[in-house]
């Protein structure tokens, strides 16, 4: 009998725990499985590695940062669906898949805008306290901002003009309208395609340019396919960490503040890292055979004009006035900043 009575008590609380209505230890691991499509080996999956390891520390191994690099569960537009879904806690983003959570994201993806990092800085740095609001209205928190560097176009021929560009298939990231929208505003043919499926593409001829950051060229080596580069930064690559707020709730809340330090702090490094090894990527696959298309004054006024005129129709525009009119004033702003000190130099 007493036998009895004690697997009656297993199965009912078996029951119980799988009903919601007994709750494991405080002190079980919580585990965050984490998607990104940088690939195993490069800066940004080392940097989660070094932010896995943070998390273990500080929580005293009671937050696991589970990993899965590549694309292995898809590309961004798959792996927001699957944090959406709870299938996945968190990704690691790039700014084309960042505004698959919310549009208001793309404000930081206009083209020929931004000159500098240092711009970059001054603009982002004001305005990521709205977009971080705006994703916490989508369930979404950024635990970081960080970057993939400057968006350049490799093409197989040389491309001076947007009417080279208009004569070659253009990749662009599935599930990113905006990007499709705007290239078709200028008249190039848009390829939509996962960036998992980019480089098959670009070697069987389905596409003929892609824009991409150069470090992303040099390690998948689509470079090599595509060997010509325009010297035209059309626009950074800001990308984020981002993790689904159901997953940051299952954490315990004493382990949030240095979780996020942890974070940040490697993500600033990580954040220089890039910015310093973009010029050296370069010069790298110039020395392995890609060549640099040079632009002059014609054809850079060219490409600023066509841009200049589609900003109104962006979505940030239409959809996020307040904040395009923000940007376009900051932006102002940080123009007027540096004519002024170099008036007083």
């Amino acid at each position: 009998m007493a036998r009895l009575r004690v697997r009656r008590v297993s199965i009912l609380f078996l029951g119980m725990l799988l009903c919601g209505l007994v709750s494991l230890p405080a002190s079980a691991k919580v585990i965050i499985k984490l998607g990104t499509i940088a690939p195993e080996g490069s800066a940004w999956h080392d940097a989660l590695l070094r932010v896995r390891q943070q998390w273990l520390d500080v929580s005293d191994g009671g937050v696991e940062l589970r990993i899965y690099a590549g694309g292995v569960l898809g590309g961004e537009t798959e792996m927001v669906r699957k944090m959406q879904r709870r299938g996945l806690d968190a990704v690691a983003i790039s700014g084309a898949g960042l505004p698959q959570i919310d549009s208001s994201i793309d404000c930081l993806n206009m083209p020929l805008l931004f000159e500098s990092y240092e711009e970059l800085d001054y603009v982002r740095s004001a305005i990521q306290g709205d977009l971080e609001k705006q994703l916490m209205a989508r369930q979404v928190k950024i635990l970081n901002w960080a970057e993939a560097g400057w968006v350049y176009f490799f093409a197989k021929q040389p491309v001076r003009t947007p009417d080279d560009l208009k004569k070659l298939r253009l990749w662009t990231a599935a599930g990113h309208p905006e990007s499709e929208r705007l290239f078709k505003y200028f008249g190039f043919r848009v390829v939509p395609l996962d960036e998992t499926d980019m480089l098959t593409a670009l070697r069987t001829g389905l596409i003929e340019a892609i824009d991409v950051p150069p470090l992303f060229a040099l390690l998948d080596r689509s470079y090599q396919t595509a060997n010509y580069m325009t010297d035209l930064r059309w626009a950074p690559l800001n990308a984020a960490t981002v993790i689904h707020r159901e997953a940051w709730e299952r954490i315990p809340e004493k382990f949030h503040p240095p979780l996020v330090d942890a974070m940040h702090s490697i993500g600033e490094r990580l954040r220089d890292q890039i910015r310093k090894s973009e010029e050296d990527a370069i010069r790298e696959m110039q020395t392995r055979g890609l060549q640099i298309v040079k632009l002059d004054k014609a054809a850079s006024e060219l490409w600023w004009a066509g841009v200049k005129e589609a900003y109104p129709l962006l979505q940030c525009a239409k959809q996020h006035p307040q904040l395009f009119a923000k940007i376009m004033r900051l932006h102002e702003q940080y123009k007027r900043s540096g004519q002024i000190q170099q008036s007083g130099q």
